[in-house]
């Protein structure tokens, strides 16, 4: 197909890359690669570390989205493109040929919101790229969501790139009732071709038609360096390990009559792998076989859900060497069945995003289903779509079924269903616990079930840890171990050390301390192994200072004997909140009001670190607020100040907050 256009030197081409933790800035990117598919541009999306720094410029524009992890820090499928412009022999005007534009996804509890996608954004400019338009940001904690950000922004982008790139006499935008074509569909592996031509050829297009009248110049994607993802996968293999488990212990923690479920899970390899506090361990969970046959039946895809199927590349991009299907692990080509994706792959019980109701709005006959499903695309219905999905937690196999006119294509499962994605846990186990008796690797994870009614009295369950709790001991499966973003080093154990960490918040911290705890007896053994004589304070492990949060002292403290026999080993001290054994309700920032004297000596006096760890949202601006209250009456600061310091403790990495 020849797509050509007068208006850019480069053709109409875009690269729409993400840096992606959880899935969400992929979902962005995803979502924003068709909003510029639909203004006629040939659009390549990407993580960031599949893209080569030198062919930005070959791109008519750019658009990137990306999150912000850990301390302030990019996600790890973008750190390799993030290395490669801190190089230092970059001139100032490497990338003067390049437009861009970036949205950022953060979380504002967090002390360096949306960090990352501010230090692209200035990285980028300080080497001659030019912006687009201004820098979006999309905040967890909004009430509405992160749409709230992103449906003015996307909006106010397709305006500048329609000013930027005007479109040819007699060619216009592809309007959103017609449905553009995936680019991969299913296919039974016999040979039968993807039917994606059941839809009348007035409601689907693949972009720019070969009757369009441009033929001006051919657009072509920059040719892929097949070097550069064998670069990604080999700094990746440096973060990331992907290890074969064995579940040893799924016990539950908490009475069988508390409103919580928490489980101790320990899982072993024979693997020999290394990891610090703060790190986590990913585990991907699957679907239940009873809501896998419920879909297929609401989607009447029964009969064919376990033939032998495939992926399919529908038209693969102009100048791209080789593309990969949008399920990580499978091949083209590769035979599954339905039912495979639908229990391992594809994410039925995931809230949907607004792009879901555009697509399925083109699979039902019914004019009052298609309205209703088009409203919740506008943006004057964002608080509706709001209202209707995440308030409520309302899956996609739900809105299905109220939608029961909506018929996918079977063929289209992989474009239309989101990705099963793995679901991170931080693991608390640290020091002498990292190992068992026969020398297996150990995993430690404290998980709570997530199980509770929503506004519309439905019960709802995280797909994840539904499948922890139903798993037996002895199952073995394939998990991933990550590098954390709390920074942790041997080198800081000289340095006292305040961990904050309520409920589940304390698996970091658990860690550190079995962690701590060994540091200090090699050091002991050392010191006795070289003589004895006096301690090197350089050598010394600082002291241990836990403040520990939850519900009832009876239910849920956790690991509470641990502590005590911790204590007989090393220096801690462990500060308890119990929030409803009293009428009066006590948090872990109430504790450091009590404690402000002893936490003013620790951080300001004696360089201590600090760590947050956690629920997000009110617990960490609280405890930052008894932290300034602290520095304020023990320090004799105005608020001003204080805030000054607990900024500047950040920059020097001793203020530290991992939350979820």
């Amino acid at each position: 197909m020849t797509i050509t256009i007068k208006s850019s030197p480069l053709g109409r081409s875009a690269l729409v890359t993400y840096g992606s933790e959880t899935g969400n800035a992929q979902d962005v990117a995803d979502e924003l690669g068709r909003l510029t598919q639909r203004l006629r541009f040939v659009t390549r999306v990407c993580h960031l570390d599949a893209v080569e720094l030198s062919t930005l410029s070959h791109y008519a524009v750019v658009i990137i989205a990306v999150s912000t992890t850990g301390q302030g820090d990019l996600p790890i499928n973008a750190r390799l493109f993030w290395k490669s412009l801190l190089r230092r022999r970059l001139p100032p005007t490497y990338l003067e040929s390049t437009l861009f534009t970036t949205f950022g996804l953060g979380d504002s509890s967090y002390p360096k919101f949306n960090w990352a996608a501010r230090k692209l954004q200035k990285r980028l400019l300080q080497l001659g790229a030019v912006e687009l338009c201004s820098r979006g940001e999309a905040d967890e904690q909004h009430p509405e969501g992160l749409d709230a950000s992103f449906v003015p922004w996307s909006s106010d982008l397709r305006q500048h790139l329609l000013r930027k790139f005007p479109l040819v006499d007699g060619i216009s935008p592809i309007p959103d009732d017609v449905l553009l074509e995936p680019k991969w569909t299913l296919s039974l592996k016999d040979g039968f071709t993807p039917d994606i031509a059941r839809l009348s050829e007035d409601h689907i297009c693949a972009g720019l038609s070969p009757h369009d009248p441009i033929s001006l110049q051919r657009v072509s994607l920059p040719p892929e360096d097949p070097s550069i993802s064998h670069k990604s996968c080999e700094k990746s293999n440096r973060e990331t390990q992907t290890l074969s488990v064995i579940l040893e212990k799924n016990q539950r923690l908490t009475p069988s009559e508390h409103w919580q479920d928490v489980r101790h899970l320990i899982f072993s390899s024979a693997l020999s792998a290394s990891y610090e506090p703060g790190d986590v361990l990913t585990i991907y969970p699957k679907n239940f076989p009873d809501d896998v046959d419920r879909f297929l039946s609401i989607m009447h895809w029964t009969d064919v859900a376990n033939r032998p199927i495939q992926c399919t590349l529908v038209e693969p991009l102009l100048g791209s060497n080789k593309e990969a299907p949008p399920i990580p692990g499978l091949q083209a080509s590769q035979t599954t069945t339905l039912r495979t994706l639908l229990t391992e792959h594809l994410d039925f019980t995931a809230i949907p995003r607004r792009s879901f109701f555009s697509t399925i709005a083109h699979f039902t006959q019914d004019p009052m289903h298609k309205e209703r499903l088009l409203e919740f695309t506008k943006p004057e219905y964002i608080d509706e779509l709001y209202d209707y999905t995440t308030r409520p937690r309302r899956s996609i196999l739900e809105v299905l079924q109220e939608f029961e006119s909506v018929r996918i294509p079977w063929q289209w499962a992989i474009s239309v269903l989101p990705e099963l994605r793995g679901r991170q846990f931080s693991i608390a186990s640290g020091g002498e616990l990292k190992c068992d008796a026969n020398n297996r690797t150990c995993f430690e994870l404290l998980v709570a079930i997530v199980k509770y009614k929503t506004v519309i009295k439905k019960i709802r369950e995280g797909v994840c840890t539904r499948y922890l709790a139903a798993l037996p001991t002895g199952t073995q499966l394939a998990v991933t171990l990550q590098k954390g973003g709390l920074g942790i080093m041997r080198k800081e154990a000289k340095h006292p050390v305040i961990m904050i960490g309520p409920g589940t918040g304390v698996a970091p911290m658990r860690s550190l301390i079995w962690e701590r705890l060994q540091w200090a007896e090699q050091t002991i053994q050392s010191h006795v192994s070289n003589g004895g004589g006096c301690f090197d304070n350089e050598n010394t492990v600082g002291e241990n200072f836990l403040f520990f949060g939850c519900r009832n002292h009876g239910a849920d403290y956790f690991f509470q004997d641990e502590w005590a026999k911790i204590m007989r080993r090393t220096s801690l001290q462990v500060f308890t909140a119990f929030s409803r054994d009293q009428s009066q309700k006590i948090y872990v920032q109430d504790l450091i009001k009590e404690q402000r004297e002893l936490v003013f000596r620790l951080l300001y006096k004696c360089g201590g670190i600090l760590y947050v760890c956690g629920s997000s949202g009110k617990m960490p601006e609280a405890v930052r607020a008894s932290l300034v209250e602290a520095f304020q009456i023990c320090g004799g600061m105005d608020q001003a100040a204080a805030d000054e310091y607990l900024e500047a403790m950040e920059k020097e990495g001793r203020y530290k907050q991992e939350t979820w």
